[in-house]
């Protein structure tokens, strides 16, 4: 409880008055008595607002949200009194999140509801609180205001922005992919797994006749095909320090989650179970393949509170941990920022699982240094940047070749064009049947 403005005007009327009292402008007994009057009203009026009771509050805000869009909160206020409520309202949302339409002062009718809406953006992913709101509420006679707190602390998950997965779920797989930047060829074949070769029968297609077949047995001869098995695919993303810089208005590791999940959206659709290995230093968060409607919605609850750590990536540690949890030969796709310093332990860990798996590396690619290497060296300082980067970007070179040498598929791409070049590859490698 705090004075309000009334009490201060009053309270500086009473100085002005001891003031007069003082020069013997008025008897010292009008003022005492102008005190205690004053002292009975502040008293009485904050008896009175300790027994006014506070209105009540339910909050209704989404269990999940998306990162960047704007979300909606709802407050519903009802006032179980017989008076009307004036109220200044702040409702204590995580801080740091840009908010639209807080405080807000309203008026409360005797015995009625209201509902007020505002709009927040969070500003990252993970797990949020909101804690009661604020509300500050006059007294009767509006001598003092007193700070309540009205409903109940409420949590919501801030997922990335799946918004533009169900824009994708609304597509093909071809326009998806495309979509998203990827450059598909046309399908070739049945799309099938071949098993076998057997008599021509009425009826089949063209392209199922085996022409060497045919002409070794002087008969027409068919391929028989069967569907192709559900194929496994493990997401391996560094959660380094990596990770940490900063490409536009959102950190590398963002941009990885978001082409990631993309991925995982055309990959389940296809009928492929998707895992995800976070690697964070020497630990590892594992969710194993999953398939089906709902193995979307594990990997956004796996991966919605990842989030990138200034610790150095221990490559051999995750790829041994994979190599334990995951035994059937999958399409492993490691998602990191290769530097030259990297090349020894990289490869190791890569030649790892290579032995069992199918490996595709994507190295992002900072903007900032392409930026750099090609910036006119007319001044020193600007020059020398310009070497120091073009330098950097020969050495991750080098560190690419010697991995395709060794037989590793190295993607080197920009954050912007992450999700289309991943979709492309994968698509390019199930049609292939590389399995």
């Amino acid at each position: 409880m705090r004075p309000a403005p009334l009490m201060l005007w009053l309270l500086l009327a009473w100085t002005l008055l001891g003031v007069a009292a003082s020069l013997g402008q008025l008897p010292l007994s009008a003022w005492l008595d102008a005190g205690a009057a004053l002292a009975v009203l502040a008293v009485l009026d904050a008896w009175r607002l300790r027994r006014t009771a506070s209105p009540e509050l339910q909050r209704e805000l989404a269990p999940v949200l998306p990162l960047g869009p704007e979300a909606t909160v709802a407050l519903h206020l009802r006032n179980p009194t017989k008076h009307r409520q004036p109220l200044r309202l702040h409702d204590l949302h995580p801080g740091g999140w840009a908010v639209r339409g807080m405080p807000r002062r309203v008026t409360l009718p005797p015995g009625g509801a209201l509902r007020l809406d505002y709009a927040t953006t969070p500003d990252a992913r993970g797990q949020f609180h909101f804690g009661g709101c604020h509300a500050l509420l006059p007294s009767p006679w509006r001598l003092w205001r007193g700070r309540r707190v009205l409903g109940e602390p409420s949590s919501t998950r801030v997922y990335p922005n799946f918004a533009v997965l169900a824009e994708l779920a609304g597509l093909s797989v071809e326009l998806a992919s495309r979509s998203v930047g990827a450059r598909l060829q046309r399908r070739r074949g049945e799309g099938t797994e071949f098993q076998e070769l057997r008599d021509y029968r009425v009826g089949d297609s063209l392209r199922k006749i085996d022409w060497k077949a045919t002409a070794r047995s002087h008969r027409l001869i068919s391929r028989e095909y069967r569907e192709e098995r559900s194929q496994q695919v493990i997401l391996m993303l560094d959660c380094g320090r990596r990770m940490l810089a900063q490409d536009g208005p959102l950190a590398h590791f963002d941009h990885v989650l978001n082409a990631s999940l993309a991925l995982a959206s055309i990959a389940l659709r296809e009928g492929d179970a998707v895992g995800l290995l976070a690697c964070l230093g020497q630990q590892q968060r594992w969710l194993p393949p999953q398939q089906g409607a709902g193995g979307m919605d594990l990997l956004l609850g796996a991966g919605y509170d990842l989030h990138a750590q200034p610790l150095a990536t221990d490559y051999l540690a995750a790829a041994n941990a994979l190599q334990v949890q995951q035994r059937r030969r999958a399409l492993v796709i490691v998602v990191t920022n290769v530097r030259d310093e990297d090349d020894k332990e990289l490869r190791m860990a890569l030649s790892l699982l290579s032995r069992q798996h199918l490996v595709v590396l994507a190295s992002l690619r900072e903007q900032a240094l392409d930026d750099a290497a090609h910036e006119p060296g007319v001044e020193l300082e600007t020059a020398i940047r310009s070497a120091s980067a073009m330098h950097y970007l020969a050495e991750r070179e080098r560190v690419h070749e010697t991995l395709r040498r060794e037989g590793v598929n190295v993607l080197d791409v920009r954050c912007a064009e992450l999700s289309g070049a991943l979709i492309e590859r994968y698509l390019a490698i199930k049609r292939g049947n590389r399995l």
